[in-house]
């Protein structure tokens, strides 16, 4: 059983069926397997994505500013934040909102050494505003958190079960990993998360296990054990 996780959780997920948004039944699935982690006394740290909504560099390529896009994209990441906070509060959990730009009193402003004493004591802590600067993503803001909260390892949950050799939404011909390096990962250019992830993963020995979060109760067998999707080793 590990002791603290980080938990990537996939803003374009949050969409469910519906293509745009917050689909409530996807939100409250997770809320309940993280609830239900919670009060097996695993301490987990929150890092959401905000694709559901909007994508700094979409926004890019479509013609907005990339720092005005990328910080709208942080301001994606609260909102979705906000929504897990509130399900998760629904179900009498202790939940802590920290944002890495000042936004009280929408949530408490980042400090690793608050964020492990909210953990220490049973909080549930969502990180949400990306790494507070522009040109990074979530994922380099998951990395970053893992390594700072000294979390055990961190859990990337996706809408794809693994780590495959191609893309397997595209590629039926894509094989799975159950098990994969980081070296394999850069020398093949996978493109699992982006490089700065990556590299800061693996220089600081941080364990990554990619896996299918939208089905209902994934998260409690990765926790028990069950090899259902891919373990990145240092």
């Amino acid at each position: 059983m590990f002791k603290r996780i980080l938990l990537k959780l996939s803003g374009e997920s949050l969409m469910g069926h519906q293509g745009y948004g917050i689909d409530p039944e996807r939100l409250n699935d997770y809320a309940k397997q993280i609830s239900a982690l919670s009060d097996q006394g695993v301490e987990i740290a929150i890092v959401i994505g905000g694709g559901n909504i909007f994508r700094g560099l979409s926004g890019a390529q479509k013609g907005f500013d990339r720092v005005k896009g990328d910080q709208m994209g942080m301001l994606a990441t609260v909102i979705n934040s906000l929504a897990l906070a509130s399900a998760l509060e629904a179900l009498h959990k202790k939940v802590r909102v920290m944002t890495s730009v000042r936004m009280e009193p929408v949530g408490d402003f980042y400090s690793p050494d608050r964020a492990k004493r909210l953990l220490g004591k049973g909080n549930i802590v969502i990180v949400a505003g990306g790494t507070g600067n522009p040109f990074f993503t979530t994922d380099t803001a998951s990395a970053l958190r893992a390594i700072e909260l000294n979390c055990d390892i961190m859990f990337k949950g996706t809408r794809v079960d693994g780590i495959y050799t191609d893309n397997p939404e595209t590629n039926p011909a894509a094989t799975k990993f159950d098990s994969i390096t980081y070296d394999e990962i850069l020398s093949r250019g996978l493109k699992i998360m982006d490089l700065t992830a990556i590299v800061m993963c693996k220089e600081n020995k941080m364990p990554i296990y990619v896996f299918n979060m939208d089905i209902v109760g994934n998260l409690q067998k990765v926790i028990n054990g069950e090899n259902i999707g891919t373990i990145v080793n240092p």
